[in-house]
């Protein structure tokens, strides 16, 4: 089976599915492999019409299943010394080397290859494929897909995520909140300062205030050892602002960045930073400048925390022979959303996280098949004696 893997992550790796362009075209491959095997998939578009979320079920779609939820869209390979074409699959000394390989194409590859075992299984419960796009910008697309598996009245037994974890268990993550603020000023001569209001002064006052939360969470806590570093981080990314050195800048924005441990609720924080800008921030400004204004955007993404006594947890390591407890990472996944609805979730890939988002990004062989014996214990232990009972 490997073979057919490998020639599967080929076609998907040669859409480049950078999150700025669209993936229809790969779902349209998916969902053409799929009617192939009589199987057919709905898919969730989002507004514009230009992405799309794809769900397919392998069998009797009226009694709980288990979800394969993997990403279809990858980071940018602009500005990085690949030395080989990032969107053409080149395999060399056990790795297959190209953008997507790892994260998170490889698991899509082996979900979609598998396929046709998981309809010879004939499985007492369904297998479901949640390919999603634009999840590295925010698990944007597939936000819409859980409510629609919200509003159903059958909600799948668990998910596996199948981001990069070397085929580990992972069942704690971090959570995201992400924002951007943009500041608009009052625009004026720079031997005047006083006249204007200046954007990135003000921006930078706010920046000072996520810097300080940052030390102050660093030194105090909450903490959980599971992570590293083992609490709620604070960053910004971002900031831009002004024209020219001798005006006044009338707008200035940045991004910045929680990441969460599970038991840290950091909306206080977003709401201190509101309130500065608001009661102490804006006054002065809007004297000199009636217009002048701070606005935010805010996204979040729910941490997960699967405990390490959950039945589907103890399943997923049963099938993979770890009696270790789950292992947490800092980075995010769409397995907080699912989770976040009360579908129990692990995240369990091929590749390591080390090899993502990097030039000459790949994933071993070996990784690819210990994924696909994954797959057939599973069946295996789900058509036993031993299947979980829930």
């Amino acid at each position: 089976m490997i073979k057919q893997v490998i020639s599967i992550l080929a076609d998907l790796v040669a859409f480049d599915t950078t999150s700025k362009y669209s993936n229809l075209e790969l779902i349209e491959y998916v969902q053409q492999y799929l009617n192939k095997h009589g199987i057919e998939s709905e898919l969730v578009p989002n507004e514009e019409g230009t992405k799309a979320n794809l769900y397919a079920t392998i069998g009797d779609a009226t009694v709980p299943g288990i979800v394969l939820s993997g990403h279809t869209d990858v980071v940018p390979v602009t500005g990085q010394p690949w030395t080989s074409d990032p969107f053409s699959l080149l395999e060399k000394q056990g790795k297959l080397y190209g953008r997507g390989t790892c994260d998170m194409k490889g698991f899509i590859a082996v979900c979609l290859a598998m396929t046709s075992t998981f309809i010879e299984a004939k499985l007492p419960v369904p297998i479901h494929f949640a390919f999603s796009y634009d999840e590295e910008i925010g698990c944007i697309g597939v936000r819409d897909l859980i409510t629609e598996l919200d509003r159903r009245p059958i909600k799948p037994l668990g998910c596996i995520v199948g981001e990069p974890t070397s085929m580990r268990c992972i069942g704690a993550h971090k959570g995201l909140v992400h924002s951007r603020c943009t500041i608009k000023g009052c625009p004026g001569h720079s031997s005047a300062p006083d006249k204007g209001v200046n954007a990135i002064f003000q921006a930078t006052k706010l920046v000072s205030m996520l810097q300080e939360i940052g030390e102050d969470i660093k030194q105090n806590g909450p903490f959980d050892a599971r992570f590293e570093p083992p609490y709620t981080t604070v960053h910004v990314g971002t900031i831009s602002g002004g024209a020219v050195l001798n005006i006044i800048p009338q707008h200035c924005d940045f991004e910045f960045e929680f990441r969460n441990i599970p038991s840290h609720d950091v909306s206080p924080y977003v709401e201190e930073l509101q309130q500065y800008a608001k009661n102490t921030l804006l006054p002065p400004m809007r004297a000199v400048a009636d217009d002048t204004d701070i606005t935010w955007h805010i996204d979040s993404e729910h941490a997960l925390n699967t405990p390490d006594t959950d039945t589907f947890s103890l399943w997923v390591r049963q099938v993979l022979g770890k009696v270790e407890p789950t292992g947490a990472v800092s980075y995010g996944t769409e397995a907080g959303l699912f989770s976040h609805i009360n579908i129990p979730t692990i995240v369990c890939g091929p590749g390591s996280i080390d090899q993502a988002h990097r030039p000459d990004e790949f994933v071993e062989l070996s990784q690819l098949q210990h994924c696909i014996d994954f797959m057939h214990d599973f069946i295996a232990t789900i058509d036993s004696k031993d299947w979980l009972k829930v």
